[in-house]
């Protein structure tokens, strides 16, 4: 083993600290991966840029580091983009001065998820230390700026480009932070799917006083609301809770008090398991605005645009969740939950790709004002991903 490996020590406190020193608020990569970059290499992995850019979406730098070249293959996945402090004055601290205090340490993307990716880089040194460079295998770590964005530049591309090469991944751990209340108490083996709905009902603009002369759009949108609301979507499935469907915006754009507006404008959003597909949950919906849209004698005067941010997934329980509860189980006495609740991540993409769950720090202080980390859950963390590298490439 040569002595550079033998004597590389990755401290994941205070590498969470000077990544999360890096102000890379998506789309700025602001040094955070060319610092992990910077001390992945002396490890022995091989550090690869991958930028991508496309019209319309910034630009956006990301990182694949690997060591090994055969054998099987593991995957530690996550983002180094945070997401804007939002009002300054609201922090007690300093958003990006990674400060200590009370066993916490504070600052945008202490939790989501710069202190995953210092124990990810920790644990693998660790390994690395005890088991030398020929551990029979292959570990990576793929780092994207673009999971807090359009997430258009980031992880989609990098694993098109791994495919495009021959280099495939046979198990993933995603380092989002799943703990719930205490850290290991939860782990994501799936994710709800998500999709946007934009709706456009149009009217007939005039005074309110002369209501006989209007067809006023927020009415006829609050017909569709109903039949959109008043019936659930399903009760859940196996593995999901129930889909859910949340308004979220409203808009006349109209100030004035006396004129029935011309148009409406809504949004909402819907969560949704795996009883559904993007497609057949759209159609639901249209077959629900079309029903309500002609009881009231709208003759189709409303549009629907959706966007959808991923699919429902879910990675059966079985040898991934197995080997990483086990661990999780060696380091603090904790089983975890195996749940899909939650938002998106980009497990959703590599999904597709291999067998993928998430784990990480406690989550309740992501995206808010004094974000923190416990001190002790770090370092639990990177000895949890060390002991998943040890289940996943045992001694032979």
């Amino acid at each position: 083993m040569p002595d550079t490996l033998s004597n590389t020590a990755l401290d994941p406190v205070e590498l969470t600290r000077e990544l999360v020193r890096c102000e890379s608020v998506t789309p700025v990569e602001a040094g955070a991966l060319t610092l992990l970059a910077d001390r992945l290499a002396p490890l022995g992995f091989r550090c690869e840029r991958m930028d991508f850019a496309e019209a319309g979406t910034p630009d956006i730098a990301n990182l694949y580091a690997r060591i090994g070249s055969g054998g099987r293959h593991f995957c530690f996945a996550g983002h180094s983009d945070v997401v804007p402090v939002g009002d300054l004055s609201s922090w007690s601290i300093g958003p990006f001065s990674a400060e200590l205090n009370g066993g916490y340490l504070f600052g945008r993307g202490a939790a989501d998820m710069k202190g995953a990716i210092a124990a990810f880089a920790a644990a693998t040194a660790a390994f690395l230390r005890r088991r030398g460079p020929d551990f029979g295998g292959s570990i990576s770590l793929l780092i994207t700026g673009d999971e807090e964005g359009p997430a258009v530049n980031g992880t989609v591309k990098m694993l098109k480009r791994l495919r495009e090469r021959g280099e495939g991944i046979d198990a993933c751990v995603v380092g989002e932070p799943t703990s719930a209340r205490k850290f290991g108490d939860m782990m994501k083996i799936g994710r709800r799917g998500s999709v946007n709905i934009d709706l456009v009902v149009r009217g007939i603009q005039g005074h309110v006083a002369y209501p006989h002369m209007v067809d006023n759009p927020i009415h006829r949108l609050s017909k569709l609301i109903e039949a959109l609301v008043a019936t659930p979507l399903d009760a859940g499935s196996t593995h999901f809770q129930p889909t859910t469907l949340q308004m979220t915006n409203v808009d006349t754009g109209n100030a004035a008090d006396n004129i029935v507006p011309g148009i409406v404008r809504a949004r909402f959003n819907s969560r949704f398991n795996d009883l559904w597909t993007s497609t057949s949950l759209i159609a639901e919906f249209r077959r629900r605005l079309d029903a309500a849209n002609d009881a009231v004698g709208g003759n189709g005067l409303y549009e629907m645009t959706a966007r959808v941010s991923g699919e429902s997934f879910y990675t059966p329980p079985g040898e991934l969740s197995d080997l990483v509860a086990g661990a999780v189980r060696e380091v603090v006495g904790v089983d975890p939950e195996l749940s899909t609740t939650g938002g998106t991540s980009d497990a959703r993409f590599i999904r597709t790709d291999a067998p993928v769950l998430e784990f990480g720090l406690v989550g309740e202080s992501m995206h808010k004002v004094d974000e923190k980390t416990a001190i002790a859950d770090l370092a639990a963390l990177a000895r949890v991903y060390e002991r998943v590298l040890d289940r996943y490439f045992p001694v032979s």
